[in-house]
Order: structure tokens, then C-alpha cells, then sequence
């Protein structure tokens, strides 16, 4: 069966086509993820979703698609995204660990409160979709695209979002934060 036929079928919602470009494409897809991710694990995962993805949206597929394409660049976005999203939490981290050292001409129960305050005055002080956002991330720890699923949007929304409130903490949070010359 040609991969218009293949296309044409899924489109119509049929699982034994969605079946046939699983196990064509399964392999190859999780290969491509771990040459970016080289991490097996999250290359699978990322491979489930991306296969998901093409169920949620056959119906929105292009007849004239090619479902290699579409597969090895929703692969690359997702992998390339997770990779974002790792360096994000990396960089989140430092200011995390900033804010849980205590200065050492302080006394460190009555600071470790005052942070805890400020925290979560700053949290609090979010725009409501970038604290709802932040906190999924945070206190929930779900991934980008489980939040985006979640609320109904995209990736790169959500990311704005955790931008803009890791953007907005940081300002806030200034103070407690060490100075770049220290």
C-alpha cells in the first residue's frame, strides 16, 4: 500500500492504517529522537506522543503529505522542545538553589520566612494563565506538553508562559537573589 493510500486511510480514521505507519515508522522515529536526545527513554516517549499527536490530527492532514515528513519533523520539534525545556529547569534551578541559601550575616530561620514570603507573593503577583502555568510545572511537575494538552494550548504558549514567569520571579525576587559579583 502506496503512503497516499496509507494517508488517505488514516484520514478517514482508520486504526489498521494508523497500525501500518506505527510499525513502519516506530523504529525509525525513536532513532531519529535519541540522535538528538541521547536518552532512549525520553526518545521513546517522545515517540509515543508524536504517533498520538498523528491519530489527534489525521483529519487535519494534508492529502498530499508525506507521513515520513511529517513524523521525522514532529520528532526533531518535540526532542528539540524537551531539550528547551531542560535547560530551562537547569536555569530555573541556579535561582532556586540562590533562594534556598541563606546569607550568612542573616539569621537563617527568620530569612528562610521572609523567602518563603516573597516567593509566594511573587507567584501570587503572576498573571493568572503564567501562575497557572508555572505552578502545573513547578508543584505538579508536568512536562510542557502535558500542560499545553491540559490547557488547551500550544507548546511554545506554554513556554512563553514559564518564560515570562521565571522572567517576572527573577525581578521580584532580586533581592534575594546574589549579584553577579559575588
Amino acid at each position: 500500500m502506496s503512503d497516499a493510500d496509507l494517508l488517505a486511510r488514516l484520514r478517514g480514521g482508520d486504526h489498521a492504517a494508523f497500525d501500518a505507519i506505527f510499525r513502519q515508522w516506530y523504529e525509525p522515529v525513536v532513532r531519529s529522537a535519541n540522535r538528538v536526545l541521547h536518552d532512549p527513554g525520553v526518545a521513546e516517549e517522545l515517540s509515543q506522543d508524536v504517533f498520538l499527536e498523528l491519530w489527534r490530527r489525521r483529519e487535519t492532514l494534508a492529502p498530499d503529505s508525506s507521513v515520513a515528513g511529517y513524523l521525522m519533523q514532529a520528532v526533531r520539534n518535540r526532542s528539540l522542545n524537551h531539550l528547551r525545556h531542560l535547560q530551562v529547569q537547569k536555569k530555573s534551578a541556579v535561582y532556586v538553589e540562590a533562594l534556598s541559601e541563606p546569607a550568612e550575616h542573616a539569621d537563617a530561620d527568620t530569612q528562610a520566612g521572609e523567602l518563603q514570603d516573597a516567593i509566594r507573593e511573587a507567584i501570587d503577583a503572576l498573571p493568572p494563565r503564567t501562575r497557572e502555568v508555572f505552578l502545573m510545572s513547578r508543584e505538579r511537575n508536568l512536562r510542557y506538553s502535558e500542560i499545553a494538552e491540559q490547557l488547551g494550548v500550544t507548546v511554545k504558549a506554554v513556554e512563553a508562559n514559564m518564560s515570562r514567569a521565571l522572567r517576572q520571579l527573577r525581578e521580584k525576587l532580586s533581592p534575594f537573589l546574589p549579584s553577579a559579583g559575588e
